[in-house]
């Protein structure tokens, strides 16, 4: 049985209070769940990424991610300036299955868009790849280890 829907809504973080609310699902998924050293999930990236953050209805926040973009994303898209990318996708226990993850993929779509961006890379835990793969990306290059997690490089044209 699918859990019950929830209404929320999905949204560039606007400020602090978005922002801390995206630390802290990220903390919870990554470092809580997953294991993922702390001092390695947070990097000053994050001071120049765009967040977005699905909110529900009671304001608490269900997910986030990031895309990073212009020399930030570069180092990660094979030095390609034209193209973004996503991660730290994040959604909490209770809201997976809600269409939360797909939403946050779409919203930082539109956000790679606004900025003139042709695609978006990401690096997909291999468990998630079909997830990717349903919102129209295609997995490249070998499997690789990132936080001690295997992960595959995947890409979609804008």
């Amino acid at each position: 049985m699918s859990p019950a829907p929830v209404p929320y809504t999905t949204r560039r973080a606007l400020d602090e209070t978005d922002l801390a609310a995206c630390f802290q699902v990220r903390k919870e998924v990554f470092v809580g769940e997953q294991r993922v050293p702390e001092e390695i999930e947070y990097d000053a990236l994050d001071a120049t990424a765009v967040h977005v953050v699905a909110v529900a209805g009671d304001g608490s926040a269900l997910g986030t991610g990031r895309l990073l973009h212009g020399e930030d994303a570069a180092g990660r898209t094979g030095g390609d300036e034209t193209v973004g990318s996503l991660g730290r996708l994040a959604v909490t226990r209770e809201a997976r299955g809600l269409g939360v993850g797909a939403a946050l993929v779409r919203a930082l779509e539109d956000e790679a868009r606004a900025r003139g961006l042709a695609a978006v890379d990401l690096h997909a835990q291999t468990h998630a790849l079909g997830f990717y793969e349903r919102l129209g990306y295609t997995a490249y290059g070998p499997e690789f280890p990132d936080a001690g997690i295997p992960h595959r490089s995947m890409r979609r044209v804008l």
